[in-house]
């Protein structure tokens, strides 16, 4: 285990978080809000920390698999705890492991809360919530390769650890350009959608806020109402920067490397979208009775489904009246989530569809025995090592909601509310059915059950190994 460039990385996350902290502090001066001083504070100690330890650089480089793992796991542990020190600091959130779950849904783009009222925070500390979603959206480390040379041509481990999806790829020979890229074309979406927002009416702190949140797929939204209280045209372009947040960003890169028909036919993205297409469809159906007219009834569906299924969580209505059919598409679509490669959660659609093909190879190989069939996903072989790696997903997915439902169940909650919390966590969706519907937050649960969900908000951004990870013994044996 190359402690040395572990904790080289570790310092320089804590560098780039005291440069993230300056952006809230800046709005708290905007906004003449003295809560800025903690910003200040907690930046000051990243940095002078980050920088002693990024003097010297580590004398060997060589990082690894588990090192990745190991790395990405610490990472985003010490990004949250110290990410959620201002909120505990000013005062705002005085309780810590409320301030640690709102941090930490916040930095996996969760977006489930503890506030009852959002609107009682101050802009600064608003702000701040809807930032960690666009910094964790893409990753910190996906962030600090895309700058800096951290472990030569090691790189790849640490990206495989946080990107989400079944397989990591790059786009260009270069994992620093991939990076590159893969911010260049996150920071362009997010540019289009506060420009769209403030051609529709917004100011720029809701456009900036609510762009973060959108495209990072996070959810918190800066009014008690989440959504709800905007026009029609501010719901249909968050609609649509939903969905575009949730497909596979390497359709982006096709289409900027003009290959069009090459991002057209992307199996992925076309299954998605007619998953999608057909859930909004028969919810409008089911949902048409509770609304004057049919296109109020299409708009909160497609605002639902998008927001669920890109694992956003934001909300136009309380979901928690629909009825039950529609609730159980809404369910459906957080375990499916959003398509690997993008900033959304969830089993991601690629696997689905994996999943599939297998079960129909497997009834074609019980008819008969004899045949001969290779699965294939977008034009190509899916190896075996994907298909074990699927399997074994799967299977840690059902024993993570297992291990989960046991312990929150001791707060004596209903069914329903302890297993979509924890499906809502895990998929990083934000919102659930029952008790932690969308008019309603996290706060009732114990303590004991706040840091399983968080542990859950951690493994699902993770795609749940890289966790399991740090519980191996033999990830901390010598060589």
């Amino acid at each position: 285990m190359n402690y040395g460039m572990i904790l080289y990385i570790l310092c320089w996350v804590l560098q780039f978080e005291a440069l993230f902290l300056t952006l809230p502090a800046a709005c708290s001066w905007i906004y003449h809000e003295a809560c800025g001083n903690s910003f200040l504070i907690v930046a000051a100690f990243a940095y002078v920390v980050g920088f002693v330890g990024t003097r010297k650089k580590p004398s060997s480089n060589v990082f690894y698999a588990k090192e990745g793992f190991v790395t990405v796991c610490l990472s985003w542990i010490l990004l949250s705890l110290v990410g959620a020190l201002p909120f505990f600091i000013s005062g705002e959130i005085p309780n810590f492991t409320n301030a640690l779950f709102e941090t930490i849904s916040g930095f996996t783009t969760t977006g489930a809360t503890i506030l009852g009222n959002v609107e009682g925070l101050s802009y600064s500390m608003r702000f701040w919530r809807s930032f960690t979603h666009w910094i964790g959206g893409m990753g910190v480390l996906v962030f600090l390769m895309a700058v800096l040379p951290l472990a030569g041509g090691y790189n790849m481990h640490l990206m495989r650890a946080e990107a989400p999806g079944p397989n990591v790829g790059k786009l260009v020979p270069r994992i620093k350009e991939t990076a590159k890229i893969l911010y260049g074309i996150y920071i362009v979406l997010t540019m289009f959608e506060i420009a769209a927002l403030l051609f529709a009416g917004m100011n720029m702190y809701e456009s900036i806020n609510l762009s973060f949140a959108t495209l990072g797929t996070g959810g918190f939204g800066i009014l008690n109402s989440s959504i709800a209280s905007y026009s029609t045209t501010v719901k249909i372009i968050i609609t649509i920067f939903m969905v575009l947040a949730s497909l596979n960003f390497n359709v982006y890169y096709m289409i900027m490397v003009r290959k069009p028909k090459a991002a057209l036919k992307c199996e992925e993205m076309r299954w998605h979208l007619i998953i999608l297409g057909l859930s909004i469809l028969f919810m409008t159906i089911n949902i048409r009775h509770m609304f004057p007219n049919i296109k109020d009834a299409l708009v909160e569906a497609a605002f639902q489904g998008a927001s669920i299924m890109s694992s956003t969580g934001f909300a136009t209505t309380d979901f928690n009246l629909w009825p039950e059919f529609s609730k159980a598409i809404l369910v459906i679509l957080m375990i499916i989530g959003a398509s690997a490669g993008s900033t959304g959660g969830g089993i991601k659609v690629s696997r689905v569809i994996t999943i599939a093909k297998a079960l129909k190879k497997e009834l074609s190989y019980i008819v008969h025995p004899r045949s001969i069939k290779k699965l294939s996903l977008e034009g190509h072989s899916i190896p075996h090592e994907t298909l074990r790696s699927i399997n074994a997903f799967v299977i840690c997915y059902g024993f993570f909601v297992f291990i989960s439902l046991l312990i929150i169940s001791l707060d004596n909650f209903d069914f329903t509310t302890n297993f979509t919390a924890i499906i809502a966590c895990l998929n990083n969706i934000g919102p659930g059915i029952g008790g932690v519907g969308p008019m309603e937050t996290f706060d009732k649960f114990s303590d004991m059950s706040k840091y399983t969900l968080m542990f859950n908000m951690l493994a699902g951004r993770l795609e749940l190994f890289p966790m399991l990870v740090l519980f191996s013994p033999s990830t901390w044996r010598s060589r």
